[in-house]
């Protein structure tokens, strides 16, 4: 399991910006394309919101990685 700790000052992250900063994907036009065709869990259900806000305590699964927010 990945842990990904939200900046200090903000609130939450992009779904679509933490898989390019987790450097899970090549591009944020892979991440949109791998999140459009159902390809990640958010708290255990199918997400296809590109810009879905995650904030501490979900957790994503992707790709065979599991990545929980703080």
């Amino acid at each position: 399991m990945k842990e990904f700790k939200i900046r200090e000052g903000e609130e939450f992250i992009e779904l679509v910006k933490l898989l390019k900063l987790l450097d899970l994907v090549n591009s944020g036009g892979e991440a949109k394309i791998r999140i459009n065709k159902g390809e990640v869990l958010l708290n255990g259900e199918l997400e296809t919101r590109k810009r879905k806000k995650l904030y501490p305590g979900d957790t994503i699964d992707f790709d065979g990685t599991q990545i929980s927010i703080l």
